[in-house]
Parts: structure tokens; C-alpha cells; sequence
């Protein structure tokens, strides 16, 4: 199969067969991101796309995900979606999802019937990146849209029927104004109630503005506790009720898993737990940091 570049996908599409229909991201500007800036945003060939396809149904493996890379897979054409959708619906009968990263812009580009077309030729889930409900916090870290305009189109996707993953980023606002980070967040998220919650921990990476800022003491990253803090404010003012929530990816401190809102105070008791350090933390070693 062909792949150029890093591929990235979300953590649970670990054991879904990859195809690499866009090359990149089309935004790709995000200050804390360092993923796919070894390519410049393009569409692969549809032809290669379901050679690609071809190939991996002649390995005889039983597929049952699979993910459209790169970045922004819902950015392409429709007649191209719903080609590559129909081939895999056609030829892959033991697929059960198929899914796909999804900008914001991206869903903007698609009216409400042709969403639903998507969800009905086997589009069944897009991960979404919200990353902060905090208006100046999308700004300073150049997401490109508004929480307002990511809130009204995930929504959009939810009614078509497409199921929404939403990612939030703890510790994005840094020491000063984590409070307003957390309860945005929050209030955005309610409004989505997407299906899926990740949230995940900044990272800093070399060659980003978000690295230039710490460097020069313009942002401060917060240490454990505070994420912590972070999160338990977060669970306090989020209402999205059957919402799997995530809190255990690499990046994270402290794994935290559970339904909402069922499990809000049983996280918010591990967070407590934590805090008074009766619960191990893993250490920044372990994060790979």
C-alpha cells in the first residue's frame, strides 16, 4: 500500500486498516501541532486509493475498521467520499465503520443532506478537534474557526448520524487562566454531547510557536496538579449525558475512563484520590517527555 509521510490516526483506530486518501492537513496551523509538516496538503488519486484497497483485501485479513487518512479525509470531494465509501461497502463486507479526522472547515463545506448521504454510504464516525471552548485560546493558538462555528457543525454531523469524537486538550490555557479553558470547554462539549470525549494533555514540541512561547516566558505549562484541577473543573461543568469520556491517553497523567454523567463523581473521586496521592500518577518518563 502507499504511504507518504508520518501517518497519524486517533488511539482507538489502533486495528483499523489505514488508507492514506489526502496527504496532510489542510489547516495544518495549529500552534501546538507538529503532525503531518513533513507534506503539503494534497489529494491522493482515487485510483491509487482503491488499489490501495485492493491490496489490502488480498492479504485475506478480516477487517472490521477502517480509517481515511490523513488529517482531513472529509474535506474531499463528495463524488470521491462516496466512491472510496460505496468500494469499501461493496468489497469489504466485514467492515463495520468506516471513519475519519474531520475539520471544522471541512464540515462547514458539506450541507446537511450531504452529511446524511455520507452516513448512509457507511460514513459512521468523525473525530473532531474542539480543543478548547475558549474563544481566545482558539484564537492565540490559530484553530481557524470559532468554538461557536465547532459546536454548531459537530452538532451538524450528530443529526445526519455520523457519530462525533470530540478531542479537548488539558493544560491549553497554561497556569494563568486555566479556569475559563475548563469551564468553555465544558460548556461546549455540553452543547455537542458528542459520543466520545478525549482529553488529552499539551505536549510541547520543538519548531512550534507553543515551544517559542514557553521559551521566552510568555506561556507557562502547568504542572500535574494543576491539570488535574484542570479536569475535575472540567467534570464539574459538563452536562453530556451517555458521553464516553477519556482521559488516558499517553499524554495523561492520570488514566480516567467512564460514562457520562453517570460516572462524574466516581471521576472526580479518582481525581480527589490523586490529589491527596493516594493514587499513583504516571511519571513524565513513562509519558515519554
Amino acid at each position: 500500500m502507499h504511504y507518504s509521510g508520518a501517518v497519524y490516526r486517533p488511539p482507538s483506530e489502533a486495528r483499523s486498516l489505514i488508507v492514506q486518501c489526502t496527504l496532510g492537513c489542510s489547516h495544518n496551523k495549529c500552534a501546538f501541532c507538529t503532525m503531518y509538516k513533513d507534506k503539503k496538503f494534497s489529494i491522493n488519486p482515487i485510483e491509487q486509493v482503491l488499489s490501495d484497497l485492493d491490496e489490502a483485501r488480498a492479504y485475506g485479513r478480516y477487517i472490521e475498521k477502517i480509517f481515511l487518512a490523513d488529517g482531513d479525509a472529509l474535506i474531499l470531494p463528495m463524488d470521491y467520499l462516496l466512491t472510496v465509501l460505496d468500494y469499501i461497502c461493496d468489497h469489504f463486507p466485514t467492515c463495520k465503520r468506516v471513519a475519519a479526522y474531520a475539520t471544522t472547515k471541512a464540515i462547514m463545506r458539506k450541507t446537511d443532506d450531504e452529511l446524511r448521504t455520507l452516513r448512509e454510504h457507511g460514513l459512521g464516525i468523525v473525530y473532531i478537534g474542539l480543543e478548547s471552548g475558549n474563544e481566545e485560546l482558539l484564537k492565540k493558538f490559530c484553530k481557524g474557526v470559532t468554538a461557536e462555528e465547532i459546536v454548531l457543525n459537530a452538532i451538524r454531523c450528530k443529526q445526519a448520524g455520523i457519530a462525533t469524537s470530540v478531542t479537548a486538550i488539558n493544560g491549553m490555557a497554561g497556569a494563568n487562566g486555566w479556569q475559563a479553558h475548563a469551564i468553555d470547554t465544558a460548556k461546549a462539549v455540553s452543547r455537542m454531547k458528542p459520543d466520545y470525549i478525549a482529553f488529552l494533555t499539551l505536549r510541547v514540541y520543538s519548531g512550534t510557536p507553543l515551544h517559542d512561547w514557553i521559551a521566552s516566558g510568555e506561556f507557562k505549562m502547568m504542572e500535574p496538579p494543576e491539570l488535574m484541577r484542570e479536569t475535575r473543573l472540567f467534570l464539574e461543568h459538563i452536562d453530556s449525558d451517555g458521553s464516553i469520556f477519556r482521559s488516558n491517553h499517553a499524554s495523561n497523567y492520570l488514566p480516567l475512563g467512564g460514562t457520562l454523567n453517570r460516572d462524574r463523581e466516581a471521576l472526580i473521586h479518582t481525581i480527589d484520590e490523586a490529589l491527596d496521592g493516594k493514587v499513583r500518577l504516571r511519571r513524565a518518563v513513562e509519558l515519554g517527555l
